[in-house]
């Protein structure tokens, strides 16, 4: 098979940098429908914001493959009588790890302002708690990069409760092959369903399901894939996760047997264990503890399939995120085999 290598992680890097919390993806999707325009899709974006791109097969099988594009994030709460913002939060970032981090606000208006996120004890020579105060939303702010010291002064930029505040996600490729990011939860996939996709069309190679590949845009606030078409078998492929107990490393695709929702489908789940063991794939099967996917969105709406969990193994989940190109190619891999 053949992969474009530069053209994943060109891909992959370009949509990183588009901000895309949960409940404002509208610039990542307009990308995204641009991309498909160079396979042989039938584009359809529904009234959530979901993007369904479906793959004409051979045979009558029906195929769901799923990846998010929508991110953590924050969005304001409030802005205090210092002119300073308080936020709530968009899924579960791991707040230690933003702690001083630059991010941007953006008004319903469509300007933007810089930022820094800082706790609300910011300076050693000042706060005797500034190492030990827990972070987290209640004890953190986001510093303006304006001339304010009011509240009024805040309000007269035009930023007001419910505005987005998107953090810089820091994006990185290295020479050894690592791909170090913000967001790789789920983007590096969306950039590895658009590799599989590049394969095939150079391969000239027709899938025997039809596949319809859901872009979702409500993932990470648990349910972006909660209506869907009526599929045979539903595959979720997003980050795999490296720690503690599991197998899996930053080289390697993931292939999940249970996460906090519970067991994936035994036959499915079994059949790309064999397809990665065949193909000689990198690869582990692991369990997640605290983790859900589009597919656990699914069936918590009702839908009849087979569901199965796979992508590649990231480090640091919800914080300074790092993979490695090996274990997208391998991702890429164990699709293509399962879906030809």
């Amino acid at each position: 098979m053949t992969i474009d290598k530069d053209y994943v992680l060109n891909l992959a890097q370009e949509i990183l940098k588009i901000p895309s919390p949960s409940g404002y993806t509208k610039d990542i999707i307009a990308r995204i429908k641009s991309e498909s325009k160079a396979y042989d899709l039938d584009v359809h974006e529904t009234k959530k914001g979901n993007l369904h791109l479906r793959l004409e097969g051979t045979t009558d099988k029906e195929v769901g493959i799923a990846v998010h594009v929508d991110t953590l994030g924050a969005m304001v709460r409030s802005i205090a009588s210092d002119g300073s913002l308080k936020f709530t939060a968009i899924g579960g970032p791991l707040w230690p790890s933003l702690d001083g981090e630059y991010c941007t606000i953006k008004t319903r208006e469509g300007k933007t302002y810089s930022g820094t996120l800082l706790s609300t004890s910011p300076a050693v020579h000042v706060f005797k708690d500034a190492s030990s105060k827990t972070r987290n939303p209640e004890n953190m702010m986001v510093r303006i990069d304006e001339v304010v010291q009011t509240q009024e002064d805040t309000k007269a930029l035009g930023i007001d409760v419910g505005d987005f505040i998107f953090f810089d996600p820091k994006t990185t490729v290295t020479d050894s092959g690592f791909i170090k990011s913000r967001f790789l939860d789920d983007k590096i996939n969306v950039a590895s369903v658009f590799g599989l996709l590049k394969a095939l069309k150079a391969d000239n190679k027709q899938p025997k399901p039809n596949v319809t590949f859901i872009i979702s845009t409500y993932e990470e606030v648990g349910h972006g894939s909660a209506h869907i078409p009526e599929f045979d078998e539903f595959v979720a492929v997003d980050m795999g996760c490296i720690g503690d107990d599991l197998t899996c490393t930053e080289r390697d695709v993931s292939i999940c047997a249970k996460d906090s929702s519970g067991p994936y489908d035994y036959e499915l789940t079994t059949l790309f264990k064999r397809l990665a063991t065949k193909e000689n794939i990198n690869h582990a099967v692991d369990i997640y503890p605290y983790y859900g996917s589009d597919v656990s969105a699914a069936r918590r709406s009702g839908h009849d399939f087979k569901g199965a969990l796979i992508g590649p193994g990231v480090h640091a989940s919800h914080g300074m995120e790092r993979t490695h190109y090996d274990a997208v190619k391998s991702t890429i891999e164990l699709l293509y085999h399962y879906l030809t």
